[in-house]
Protein backbone atom coordinates (compact mmCIF):
# COMPACT_ATOMS: atom_id res chain seq x y z
CA UNK A 1 0.00 0.00 0.00
CA UNK A 2 1.05 3.52 -0.39
CA UNK A 3 1.84 6.30 1.69
CA UNK A 4 0.99 10.01 0.99
CA UNK A 5 3.26 12.23 2.52
CA UNK A 6 1.32 15.42 3.32
CA UNK A 7 2.62 19.16 2.62
CA UNK A 8 5.83 17.85 0.77
CA UNK A 9 8.14 20.36 -0.44
CA UNK A 10 10.43 19.37 -3.02
CA UNK A 11 13.10 21.58 -4.79
CA UNK A 12 13.81 20.39 -8.68
CA UNK A 13 15.30 22.11 -11.92
CA UNK A 14 13.29 24.34 -13.65
CA UNK A 15 11.57 21.78 -16.18
CA UNK A 16 9.91 22.73 -19.93
CA UNK A 17 6.18 24.09 -19.12
CA UNK A 18 7.22 25.66 -15.36
CA UNK A 19 7.73 29.38 -16.36
CA UNK A 20 4.55 29.25 -18.04
CA UNK A 21 3.39 28.37 -14.22
CA UNK A 22 5.42 30.99 -13.04
CA UNK A 23 3.88 33.44 -15.68
CA UNK A 24 0.22 32.73 -14.59
CA UNK A 25 1.47 33.13 -10.79
CA UNK A 26 2.72 36.78 -11.15
CA UNK A 27 0.02 37.41 -12.62
CA UNK A 28 -1.97 38.01 -9.15
CA UNK A 29 -2.78 41.81 -7.99
CA UNK A 30 -2.38 40.93 -4.34
CA UNK A 31 1.44 38.47 -4.89
CA UNK A 32 2.54 41.75 -6.67
CA UNK A 33 1.78 44.09 -4.25
CA UNK A 34 3.27 42.16 -1.36
CA UNK A 35 6.68 41.29 -3.77
CA UNK A 36 6.59 44.86 -4.70
CA UNK A 37 9.56 45.25 -6.96
CA UNK A 38 7.98 43.60 -10.28
CA UNK A 39 8.51 43.91 -13.71
CA UNK A 40 7.07 47.21 -15.09
CA UNK A 41 3.89 44.98 -16.53
CA UNK A 42 3.34 42.00 -15.29
CA UNK A 43 0.96 40.88 -18.14
CA UNK A 44 3.64 41.73 -20.73
CA UNK A 45 4.16 38.05 -21.28
CA UNK A 46 6.98 38.15 -24.00
CA UNK A 47 8.74 40.18 -21.41
CA UNK A 48 8.10 38.08 -18.91
CA UNK A 49 9.57 34.86 -21.26
CA UNK A 50 12.58 36.81 -22.67
CA UNK A 51 13.84 38.06 -19.23
CA UNK A 52 13.20 34.17 -18.08
CA UNK A 53 15.28 32.88 -20.92
CA UNK A 54 18.36 35.25 -19.57
CA UNK A 55 17.89 33.78 -16.00
CA UNK A 56 17.44 30.34 -16.86
CA UNK A 57 21.07 30.39 -19.13
CA UNK A 58 22.76 32.37 -16.60
CA UNK A 59 25.23 29.97 -14.93
CA UNK A 60 25.61 32.37 -11.90
CA UNK A 61 22.00 32.20 -11.02
CA UNK A 62 20.79 28.78 -8.96
CA UNK A 63 17.09 28.47 -9.29
CA UNK A 64 14.57 25.86 -8.30
CA UNK A 65 11.26 25.01 -9.02
CA UNK A 66 9.43 24.69 -5.53
CA UNK A 67 6.71 21.19 -5.42
CA UNK A 68 3.91 21.63 -3.10
CA UNK A 69 2.95 18.08 -2.99
CA UNK A 70 3.72 17.74 -6.33
CA UNK A 71 2.22 20.96 -7.84
CA UNK A 72 4.42 23.57 -8.55
CA UNK A 73 3.81 26.15 -5.86
CA UNK A 74 6.64 29.09 -7.17
CA UNK A 75 10.30 29.33 -7.40
CA UNK A 76 13.38 29.99 -5.35
CA UNK A 77 16.95 31.60 -7.20
CA UNK A 78 20.12 32.36 -5.38
CA UNK A 79 21.77 35.66 -7.35
CA UNK A 80 23.94 38.51 -7.31
CA UNK A 81 22.48 41.68 -6.62
CA UNK A 82 24.10 44.92 -5.52
CA UNK A 83 27.56 43.38 -6.17
CA UNK A 84 26.05 40.53 -3.32
CA UNK A 85 25.11 37.05 -3.33
CA UNK A 86 21.33 37.40 -2.58
CA UNK A 87 18.26 34.92 -2.50
CA UNK A 88 14.46 35.88 -3.89
CA UNK A 89 11.62 33.40 -4.21
CA UNK A 90 8.03 34.08 -5.28
CA UNK A 91 5.07 31.57 -4.22
CA UNK A 92 1.97 31.48 -5.98
CA UNK A 93 -0.97 32.96 -4.33
CA UNK A 94 -3.04 29.96 -3.51
CA UNK A 95 0.10 28.48 -1.73
CA UNK A 96 0.62 31.22 0.85
CA UNK A 97 0.16 30.25 4.52
CA UNK A 98 1.48 26.92 4.58
CA UNK A 99 5.03 27.45 5.50
CA UNK A 100 5.87 26.36 2.16
CA UNK A 101 8.22 29.85 1.44
CA UNK A 102 9.93 28.81 5.18
CA UNK A 103 9.96 25.01 4.03
CA UNK A 104 11.64 25.87 0.24
CA UNK A 105 14.06 28.52 1.42
CA UNK A 106 15.53 25.89 4.68
CA UNK A 107 16.01 23.23 1.84
CA UNK A 108 17.54 25.97 -0.74
CA UNK A 109 19.94 26.40 2.23
CA UNK A 110 20.75 22.84 2.81
CA UNK A 111 21.27 22.37 -1.06
CA UNK A 112 23.15 25.13 -1.71
CA UNK A 113 25.36 25.17 1.73
CA UNK A 114 28.56 24.49 -0.82
CA UNK A 115 27.78 26.62 -3.67
CA UNK A 116 26.13 29.95 -2.29
CA UNK A 117 28.35 32.88 -0.60
CA UNK A 118 28.21 33.98 2.58
CA UNK A 119 26.85 36.60 4.11
CA UNK A 120 23.58 36.36 2.04
CA UNK A 121 21.27 38.63 1.57
CA UNK A 122 17.33 38.96 0.76
CA UNK A 123 15.43 42.31 0.31
CA UNK A 124 11.75 42.73 1.06
CA UNK A 125 9.35 45.57 1.25
CA UNK A 126 8.62 46.63 5.40
CA UNK A 127 5.29 45.98 4.92
CA UNK A 128 5.78 42.47 3.49
CA UNK A 129 5.13 40.46 6.78
CA UNK A 130 4.99 37.27 6.31
CA UNK A 131 8.26 37.15 4.28
CA UNK A 132 10.21 39.08 7.00
CA UNK A 133 8.82 36.40 8.97
CA UNK A 134 10.18 33.46 6.87
CA UNK A 135 13.72 34.95 6.69
CA UNK A 136 13.65 35.37 10.08
CA UNK A 137 12.80 31.40 10.75
CA UNK A 138 15.99 30.85 8.19
CA UNK A 139 18.44 32.72 10.44
CA UNK A 140 18.33 36.16 8.75
CA UNK A 141 18.45 39.36 10.63
CA UNK A 142 17.92 43.07 9.42
CA UNK A 143 20.84 44.86 8.65
CA UNK A 144 19.71 47.79 6.69
CA UNK A 145 17.09 49.69 5.20
CA UNK A 146 16.70 50.91 1.38
CA UNK A 147 13.94 52.60 -0.73
CA UNK A 148 13.35 51.93 -4.26
CA UNK A 149 10.35 52.47 -6.84
CA UNK A 150 8.14 49.35 -6.79
CA UNK A 151 6.32 48.74 -9.98
CA UNK A 152 3.53 46.96 -8.54
CA UNK A 153 2.41 50.00 -6.40
CA UNK A 154 3.72 52.38 -8.50
CA UNK A 155 5.85 54.77 -5.84
CA UNK A 156 8.81 54.45 -3.85
CA UNK A 157 8.66 52.30 -1.10
CA UNK A 158 10.84 50.98 1.71
CA UNK A 159 12.50 47.81 2.06
CA UNK A 160 14.50 46.05 4.56
CA UNK A 161 17.71 44.76 3.96
CA UNK A 162 18.37 41.03 5.21
CA UNK A 163 21.57 39.19 6.10
CA UNK A 164 22.49 35.36 6.91
CA UNK A 165 26.13 35.57 8.12
CA UNK A 166 26.46 32.06 8.57
CA UNK A 167 25.48 28.58 6.63
CA UNK A 168 22.79 26.78 7.91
Amino acid sequence: MERFILDKIVLRNVADGDVLVFFEQQLDNDANYMAAFTGKDPTDRDAFMMHWRKILVNKSIIIKTILFNGHIAGHILSHESFGEPEVSYWIGKDYWGRGIATKALSEFLKQTIHIISYPLYARVAKDNIASIRVLKKCGFTICGEGKGFSNARGKEIEELIMKKTTEI
